[in-house]
């Protein structure tokens, strides 16, 4: 019986023992939450809100990608602490494999031209997804002109 016993103890002093770490983890990650100030959340907001878009078979900045990414550097600029993820995509014509290939051009585009508004480069980091990850579903024009973009995620501050 007291086998039993000290088996019971021991579960229960586990359970104590996950319980208090989630709550611990979970104490911090609000403390996180509660450094981003407005001004931070703004900025981070102008980070991923606007996509580029590129033509097809394309991986240079239009003038109005030029314009966004200048939004875009101003507030990475401000706010070091931000890492960005630039990701590439295409739309589904052509291989996987040449898709990856576009992405990643398209993605390196953005990352180059935001290092020559300033924004250093650990601050960034760049992913192709190809044709993996559509914005939108279907063909035609005016669906494949939505996939051909690059995408700001915000992956740590």
């Amino acid at each position: 019986m007291t086998i039993k016993r000290y088996a019971l103890l021991l579960t229960m002093a586990l359970a104590l023992m996950v319980g208090f770490g989630c709550s611990k983890s979970s104490d911090v990650a609000e403390e996180a939450v509660g450094q981003i100030t407005p001004e931070m959340q703004a900025a981070m907001d102008t980070i991923t809100n606007d996509k580029i878009y590129f033509a097809f078979d394309r991986y240079d900045i239009s003038l109005d990608s030029q314009e966004i990414l200048k939004q875009k550097a101003n507030a990475l600029r401000t706010y070091p602490s931000i890492i960005v993820q630039i990701q590439g995509n295409c739309d589904e014509r052509g291989t996987q494999e040449y898709n990856l290939a576009l992405g990643e051009r398209r993605a390196r585009a953005a990352y180059e031209y935001l290092l020559r508004l300033g924004v250093p480069a650990d601050q960034m980091q760049m992913i192709s997804y190809g044709k993996e990850r559509p914005a939108v579903t279907g063909t035609g024009e005016a669906v494949w002109a939505q996939n051909r973009r690059d995408e700001f995620v915000i992956i740590g501050y």
